[in-house]
């Protein structure tokens, strides 16, 4: 079983940052794709930015030059640094992560729980 643990969201003004953490923990051989997606009220859930073992990087426009997306191997971890945020910004966000388990080396994905943001305009 893999565990996924978010933080960062909360509350902020618009024009303000947070900083979104995801952390894995359990049976893992490997991470390929780390991705943060979201979702608003009514809304379905999008694609906001997603990072591969390699370091290429996919950004949703709607986020584009205000977020930056990161990960940290060593932790099993993946970072959302989102600035200058704006009220249509405000959703639960989600992180995502494509694992291979230990000996079967079966692909995997699993979800966070996810994290609320809210931003007051």
């Amino acid at each position: 079983q893999v565990q996924l643990v978010e933080s960062g969201g909360g509350l902020v003004q618009a024009g303000g940052s947070l900083r979104l953490s995801c952390a894995a923990s359990g049976r893992i051989f490997s991470i390929n794709d780390m991705g943060w997606y979201r979702q608003a009220p009514g809304k379905q859930r999008e694609l906001v930015a997603v990072i591969s073992n390699g370091g290429s990087i996919n950004y949703a426009d709607s986020v584009k030059g205000r977020s930056t997306i990161s990960r940290d191997n060593a932790k099993n971890t993946v970072y959302l640094q989102m600035n200058k945020l704006k009220f249509e910004d405000t959703a639960v966000y989600y992180c995502n992560f494509d694992i291979l388990v230990p000996i079967t080396r079966q692909r995997r994905v699993y979800w966070g729980q996810g994290t609320q943001v809210t931003v007051s305009s």
